[in-house]
């Protein structure tokens, strides 16, 4: 059961999450189409990240993955995010519509990527986080598909995309709903527990574990953010022509088998080992970047690059690991939530920052602010020892 059970909860997982990115490479086809400035344009994404953050909280406060089968929780908000994503296509939209659709759609992602996790862990007591490295390359992948569609917008119609796109989440939501039952390690919550969302922070190892993730967090999607910035800041320093989408697609794609390497090394030696050194060499990253974007090898730039998109990213599945673990069994699910409510959450602040650095700071040097979270999480990591 356990060995079928995984490539569909990954399968699942992945086709839900093209509706999160499903506008990022068709936005400007969006802003032609609905006739508003592309200035107008992060607002689509910015919206998504909101309602995550929002339908998190919701699903936290009101411990929903752990009252409710988290399997229907999936398959519900799955065909609900569809819908909302299909909503793009109605002829009458404008800006205000769309960032309301967008940000629907966030809230309904809320029951599809800590559910997922959740569903795991309901699984796989054992070895977790070779489970979760695969499911969170799912979710890297899904996040680099608006990048290879980038590439292909030339020749492809954007109502195809979301119509494609949303019929990917809801078989995504399907094949859960049919296929995968409530795992054997689930221990349903009786009731509504608002006192959850505070509890679940009295543990130390739960603490260190979530303040590591936050400092990852400050990190991550700020980079996947500024991948395409970064790239055409080399290309013009340096007068080379860059195929930016593919390349983008590259940096951010290839933490998915990174991710899958990090799992089966935490089987090996632990996975707060693994999130750390993960974290350490991040934290290198964010350091020395500077110098590699002042490199005129561009061997040493894009290597550097791709490094960075391993260990950006590999060590998130092992911090959602620690926290499973070090959560009360009855309030897994809302743990991983709250985790990743507050978490994205921080991704918004960290982007702001760095935005409005770059009208003081010369741009190569912006990416020094990041080193604060990677810092941050291995002091934390390194206090629970104490």
């Amino acid at each position: 059961m356990k060995g079928r059970v995984l490539p569909i909860i990954i399968f699942s997982q992945f086709c839900c999450a093209s509706i999160w990115f499903a506008t990022n490479g068709i936005l400007t086809d969006l802003a032609a189409y609905f006739n508003f400035g592309e200035d107008s344009l992060a607002d689509l994404t910015s919206a998504v990240q909101f309602g995550f953050i929002a339908g998190t909280l919701f699903f936290a406060l009101f411990t929903i993955s752990d009252r409710f089968s988290p399997s229907k929780v999936f398959f519900v908000s799955a065909i609900l995010g569809a819908a909302l994503n299909l909503g793009t296509l109605i002829p009458l939209n404008n800006l205000l519509s769309l960032v309301g659709l967008r940000f629907l759609t966030g809230i309904c992602l809320a029951g599809i990527y800590p559910v997922g996790m959740k569903i795991a862990a309901d699984y796989y007591d054992k070895n977790l986080g070779k489970s979760l490295g695969l499911l969170v390359g799912a979710l890297v992948l899904g996040t680099a598909f608006p990048h290879l569609l980038n590439l292909l917008a030339a020749s492809v119609n954007w109502q195809i995309v979301i119509i494609l796109t949303s019929a990917l989440a809801a078989i995504g939501g399907i094949i859960m709903l049919v296929f995968v039952p409530d795992g054997p390690f689930r221990r349903p919550s009786q009731k509504t527990d608002l006192k959850a969302f505070f509890s679940v922070f009295k543990k130390k190892e739960f603490r260190s574990a979530a303040f590591g993730y936050f400092g990852h967090m400050w990190e991550l999607y700020t980079f996947w953010a500024f991948v395409p910035f970064i790239l055409s800041f080399y290309s013009e320093s340096f007068q080379i022509d860059l195929n930016i989408p593919l390349w983008s697609f590259l940096i951010i794609a290839i933490g998915a088998p990174g991710c899958a390497l990090s799992g089966y090394f935490s089987s090996k030696y632990g996975p707060k080992k693994v999130a750390s050194a993960a974290l350490f060499l991040s934290l290198i990253c964010c350091l020395v970047s500077p110098l590699i974007f002042q490199s005129s090898h561009f061997s040493v730039f894009i290597i550097f690059l791709l490094l960075w998109g391993v260990t950006v990213i590999v060590d998130s599945p092992l911090f959602s690991t620690l926290v499973a673990q070090n959560a009360p069994i009855e309030k897994k699910g809302t743990a991983l939530t709250i985790v990743n409510s507050i978490g994205f959450a921080i991704t918004i602040v960290s982007l702001q920052v760095l935005h409005s650095l770059q009208t003081s700071l010369s741009f190569q040097y912006i990416f020094l602010v990041l080193a604060i979270g990677p810092a941050l999480g291995l002091i934390s990591l390194f206090q629970a020892e104490k």
